[in-house]
């Protein structure tokens, strides 16, 4: 079996401007391209989750948002960063049309990380996971993850919500903290 980074991606692997898709809002966080290599270099492979419930909001489409994860993935690729697999939930109880439900891929739900787990062949237990809200740190508990970190939101209260292992800074942070508990060997 694997062990992986499990990413959030919204406030984790590219700036949240609040329901990001398009290529144009693209801007990655500092530290994540550094982070990511850390955790390759580490034998991690490297996986995103996350809730897109602006999709079944209808403020933006499923083809907006592949778009969006095509560009991000070949920007990722041009860096030298290879992602295992990208999993994303469009249900949202308050969604349009068949969007309007729940389903058990949406954090705090564990059904991306599982899901993930099984194609992938993943220890979880031997996995991290790094969101930035409290609903990632509950998937990642749920799901049995090993370790579960959040990053703080900028300008945002940012209590130990969710049971995370620690609660750092930045991704940046994130990047020490890792390196630190996993040293090259």
């Amino acid at each position: 079996m694997n062990r992986a980074l499990f990413l959030d991606r919204d406030g984790v692997v590219n700036l949240d401007d609040g329901y990001t898709h398009s290529p144009e809002q693209l801007r990655f966080v500092p530290g994540i391209f550094e982070l990511c290599r850390a955790a390759a270099a580490r034998g991690f492979a490297l996986v995103i989750v996350t809730n897109q419930s602006g999709i079944g909001r209808g403020y933006y489409t499923e083809a907006e948002y592949r778009v969006f994860t095509a560009e991000m993935l070949a920007q990722l690729r041009a860096a030298g960063i290879d992602i295992a697999a990208v999993y994303h939930c469009p249900f949202h109880p308050d969604g349009v049309g068949r969007y309007r439900r729940e389903h058990s891929w949406r954090k705090p739900n564990p059904g991306m990380l599982l899901d993930a787990a099984r194609a992938l062949d993943l220890d979880l237990a031997a996995s991290v996971l790094i969101g930035d809200g409290a609903r990632d740190m509950v998937a990642a508990r749920r799901a049995g993850i090993g370790v579960a970190l959040r990053v703080a939101k900028p300008g945002a209260e940012n209590r130990d919500v969710g049971d995370p292992d620690a609660v750092l800074d930045s991704v940046v942070a994130a990047l020490a903290w890792f390196a630190a508990r996993f040293p090259l060997r």
